[in-house]
């Protein structure tokens, strides 16, 4: 079962670039708040919030997916529990590693951060990549939706409210921030321009997605060469990045490597539902 046919009444009929209009004053705003309440950040709460509504979603959007599906309630409960338990044993190692402060520089001689960056999505790829099964739930899932759960990256904007304060080194903040903010911006456009069914916002949604896997690459790749560690290769003058503790430690430890996999699953996504449409002709 497929979703390619989209009715005409649910297909977007104001510009993608409208939804700037919301999801910009939001960005400023709670780039605004953090700025002026940086305690706020500190206590770990905001990354909580959004890690649990994060995976409230994924839940829900992979349970309604495997309604829209063949699979018989037992697969379906199966495919669910396969995914989203790993999920949530991931979330909470991670989370518990970073709180005990096991990520930290000189915590250990192994090098656990680009540990827990790149292990998960070695391991992750291919297993979600190669899946018969998750091929059958993504052709059943609405493209959109992948695209328009990463809107959480407009919450990138913390790195730019710390660098204003001056505990960032902007080599660092600035791309990585700017990067963040604009993927998670653009998230809706691309999603509605996607919604379209047209080959111009399938290619939208293909070219946001390059853009959010390259501002991922150039954030692991600064934060790898200008943090203490046996990667070092520039010491920026001012403050050191400091991304080695909880709550900020999080986004290196488990957000980033999340966001790489649902890129991955994304683009899937989009190939296989071209390559449907062409046979389909």
């Amino acid at each position: 079962m497929t979703t390619d046919v989209v009715p005409a009444a649910v297909v977007p009929r104001h510009p993608a670039w409208r939804s700037l209009l919301w999801t910009i004053p939001f960005t400023v705003l709670w780039t605004w708040v953090i700025y002026s309440l940086p305690v706020l950040l500190e206590s770990g709460l905001p990354a909580l919030a959004v890690r649990l509504m994060v995976h409230g979603l994924i839940a829900l959007g992979l349970w309604l997916s495997l309604e829209r599906t063949d699979l018989t309630p037992g697969q379906r409960r199966t495919t669910w529990l396969a995914i989203m338990v790993p999920l949530t044993l991931w979330a909470a190692i991670a989370w518990t590693a970073a709180i005990n402060g096991v990520f930290r520089t000189g915590a250990s001689p192994l090098p656990l951060l680009p540990s827990a960056i790149f292990l998960p999505v070695i391991i992750g790829a291919p297993l979600l990549l190669l899946s018969k099964r998750v091929g059958q739930l993504l052709d059943a899932m609405p493209t959109t939706w992948l695209v328009a759960l990463q809107l959480y990256r407009v919450f990138g904007s913390q790195w730019l409210a710390y660098w204003l304060r001056g505990l960032l080194p902007g080599l660092w903040a600035l791309p990585a921030g700017t990067g963040d903010v604009l993927t998670g911006l653009f998230a809706v456009p691309a999603a509605i321009a996607l919604a379209t069914g047209t080959a111009e916002g399938r290619k939208a949604a293909i070219l946001w997605n390059i853009f959010g896997f390259a501002d991922l690459a150039v954030a692991i790749t600064l934060g790898m060469i200008i943090s203490p560690g046996p990667f070092q290769l520039i010491v920026p003058n001012g403050p050191s990045i400091g991304l080695d503790g909880y709550p900020n430690v999080l986004t290196p430890a488990f957000v980033v490597p999340g966001s790489i996999l649902l890129h991955a699953l994304s683009l899937r996504q989009l190939r296989r539902r071209s390559r449907t449409e062409a046979m389909g002709r």
